[in-house]
């Protein structure tokens, strides 16, 4: 591929200088010059050999991941960005994959799907589990499939990533990313790509655990703003079916033993009208919601349609 000054690389590293050398050259070899590593203090050798590759690093001000991305976003000024880690896990040959779609309109955003060509040992099983399940909690809540949600090989246009409103701070940032994609409704396509295992020297930044639940969570979370009958009606159901439990309870323990509790009477009634009005709260949300996106929809509309006539 030929020098394309259109496309900016951008390389969030930690710790990374076993690989950040080999993915920066390979990336070179593709034509990709303008190449940004962002830097979240590598204790090794990272930044000077980033540097002696040819990059342009920069030294995060803060920390994780989704913090090192949007400060290096505004550094950027490419029509087109890169996006992959520095890792080795990642195929650098396959970058015109990833820009194709962009190059010709037909998407705001691309997706690389590890799953299309995962080499062996390039993920455990619980990581297997783990991210098929973060895929289908997104598919359920969210109503859109990107293939692999958490994937840190994609491509995307300056613009539509900066009408994004991104808060995550640490791997929640391509999380965070689907869900902005959606809310926006931005065109998004998902390319096949292969994803190899990290070299044996290489110590991976994720905790599969910790960092796993608060993607989860973050997934939960943001529906309130895309999906709110899902959010607010699953809260409501739950109380609304504790009240319920606890009702029954009540009822079989006053017509079976004749005994009383008034106590919990009050509670299972409380829980089932709360339950009640989160599931009709729900439903009105969700229709603000649908009204909210077509205004958002129909001003970017506007404003693409002004930037035409400048």
């Amino acid at each position: 591929m030929a020098e394309d000054g259109d496309v900016c690389v951008l390389i969030p590293t930690l710790n990374e200088a076993e690989t950040i050398g080999g993915v920066i050259e390979g990336l070179h070899d593709q034509g990709l010059e303008e190449i940004m590593v962002i830097d979240g203090r590598s204790e090794d050798d990272t930044v000077e050999i980033a540097e002696a590759a040819g990059a342009r690093v920069m030294v995060q001000s803060g920390s994780g991941k989704g913090q090192a991305v949007r400060e290096a976003i505004d550094h950027i000024e490419s029509e087109f960005v890169l996006m992959l880690d520095g890792d080795g896990t990642y195929d650098p040959a396959q970058a015109e994959r990833l820009l194709e779609p962009l190059r010709t309109g037909e998407a705001d955003h691309v997706v690389g799907n590890r799953f299309a060509d995962m080499q062996p040992g390039a993920m455990t099983r619980l990581n297997k589990v783990g991210n098929r399940l973060f895929n289908a909690v997104f598919r359920r809540v969210h109503g859109e499939d990107h293939g692999d949600i958490l994937s840190g090989y994609r491509a995307f246009t300056l613009e539509s990533f900066n009408r994004m409103h991104l808060t995550a701070e640490g791997f929640g940032i391509e999380t965070e990313i689907a869900v902005e994609c959606v809310k926006r409704g931005l065109d998004v396509s998902v390319v096949p790509i292969t994803y190899r295992s990290r070299p044996a020297e290489s110590d991976p930044n994720l905790n599969p655990i910790a960092d796993g639940g608060r993607i989860l969570l973050t997934l939960y979370s943001l529906a309130k703003t895309t999906n709110p009958l899902f959010y607010f009606g699953s809260i409501g159901v739950g109380i609304f079916g504790a009240g319920l439990a606890v009702g029954g309870y009540v009822g079989v323990e006053f017509f079976t033993q004749g005994i009383s509790h008034e106590i919990l009477a009050v509670v299972a009634t409380l829980a089932i009208l709360l339950g009640g009005q989160l599931i009709m709260f729900g439903f009105l949300a969700d229709m603000l919601a649908s009204l909210h996106r077509e205004r958002l929809r129909r001003l970017d509309d506007i404003d693409h349609r002004l930037d035409e006539l400048e």
